[in-house]
């Protein structure tokens, strides 16, 4: 399947990818969130690349190879879109801080490379499968935007104990998991209860269970991007740089979501809404012969996305006051 693809164009590939994720994990603050400006660069940069890469497989193999990367690439991002969302709604699960969303996302890519890689070896014959992981992420999403919807107008709260969290509740029966995060570590090593020696023992965090949780988004969308770029190749390589260039190019326009969602006050409502078209998409995915097309949910998800934005210019919101005080204030001494 590969015989007309060159060692050095899968180690080209494989090094352009190692290097430019090496490059963002290392020059990203550890404990800042991403901002707006450093998203947007990002963003740039992996199109640029991928653009690039597209002009190597042009010089190499020709144009009509060019043209199914191209395809390929366009599709992916057309198709994955509502993945920025998921994981806006899977941080918001775990109450997962900003300042730690970029490196679980980016730690999340070497999974990525396994699964796509696993993916596209077999096709679509695990599709059936997915269409039933596709029904309880949908209910998934949708339980997150109602609690979005309540949360919004309360203080940010910051969970610090795990115990009754679904996730851990879930897992706790087959990895022993720690209740509290442990800063950014996906593991910790605590106290063993049932020994009484002191001994530790290693624990998953929370942390860790958001990371799993971000890995099987991105396998949920596998299950429906796969199987259509197959459609439009058949060659292994074309499918798998297509696919992979345009994950870390959506990975990188999701921080620039995030960024904006901290300027601009009305577009966590627009994200709400999209959480639920996208929850109810998935939805009679699962139960119905209903599949939106792709230029559908993106004009849903962009025309909501612009009435968040111009909303936040338009009807900004106020600045709380603070109230006035009953009592005179006494002078300060010099």
């Amino acid at each position: 399947m590969l015989s007309d693809i060159s060692p050095v164009s899968i180690a080209l590939f494989l090094g352009v990818i190692v290097l430019f994720i090496w490059i963002d994990l290392h020059t990203t603050k550890k404990g800042e969130p991403v901002s707006l400006k450093k998203a947007i660069l990002w963003s740039s940069i992996w199109v640029s690349v991928s653009m690039a890469f597209a002009g190597y497989v042009g010089v190499t193999y020709g144009f009509e190879k060019t043209s199914l990367f191209l395809a390929g690439y366009l599709l992916e991002l057309s198709l994955s879109v509502d993945n920025l969302f998921v994981f806006m709604a899977v941080f918001s699960s775990f109450a997962v801080k900003s300042a730690d969303q970029h490196r679980v996302l980016y730690y999340g890519i070497i999974g990525a490379l396994i699964m796509r890689f696993i993916f596209i070896a077999l096709g679509t014959s695990l599709l059936l499968l997915g269409q039933w992981v596709l029904g309880l992420f949908g209910i998934f999403v949708l339980w997150t935007a109602w609690e979005m919807w309540k949360s919004m107008k309360k203080d940010e709260e910051e969970i610090e104990d795990y115990t009754h969290h679904w996730s851990v509740n879930l897992v706790k029966r087959f990895l022993p998991v720690h209740p509290r995060m442990e800063k950014d570590h996906f593991f910790t090593r605590q106290p063993d209860p049932e020994k009484s020696d002191g001994s530790l023992r290693l624990m998953v965090t929370p942390m860790f269970l958001c990371l799993i949780c971000v890995e099987m988004a991105d396998v949920m969308f596998a299950f429906d991007s796969v199987p259509a770029i197959i459609a439009i190749t058949q060659e292994p390589f074309l499918i798998y740089t297509s696919n992979i260039f345009a994950i870390l190019g959506l990975r990188s326009m999701y921080f620039v979501l995030e960024a904006a969602k901290r300027y601009l006050c009305h577009l966590e409502k627009a994200v709400i809404v999209i959480l639920i078209f996208i929850g109810i998409k998935m939805l009679l995915m699962t139960f119905t012969d209903i599949h939106l097309p792709a230029m559908v949910s993106l004009g849903v998800v962009f025309s909501a996305l612009m009435v968040g934005i111009v909303g936040s210019f338009i009807f900004p919101e106020k600045e709380e006051e603070d109230p006035p005080s009953d009592t005179p204030q006494k002078a300060e001494s010099a």
